[in-house]
């Protein structure tokens, strides 16, 4: 599994960011997350950490 961002909910608030222990997630140009699948550990902080709920393990 990996983490999954919905572009649509995400209002680039950078909580995801900070709470990634992988430091696998940014934010792009638009201000919305991108998950580095490469370093995600699937923890699910980010998924527990994010206020829209725009974050999902898939």
């Amino acid at each position: 599994m990996v983490a999954k961002i919905d572009a649509d909910a995400c209002t680039g608030c950078g909580t995801c960011v900070d709470e990634c222990p992988a430091a696998a997630i940014s934010l792009n140009d638009d201000d919305i997350a991108v998950v580095d699948e490469d370093e995600c550990l699937d923890c699910g902080a980010c998924v527990d950490a994010c206020p829209n709920g725009a974050i999902t393990l898939e």
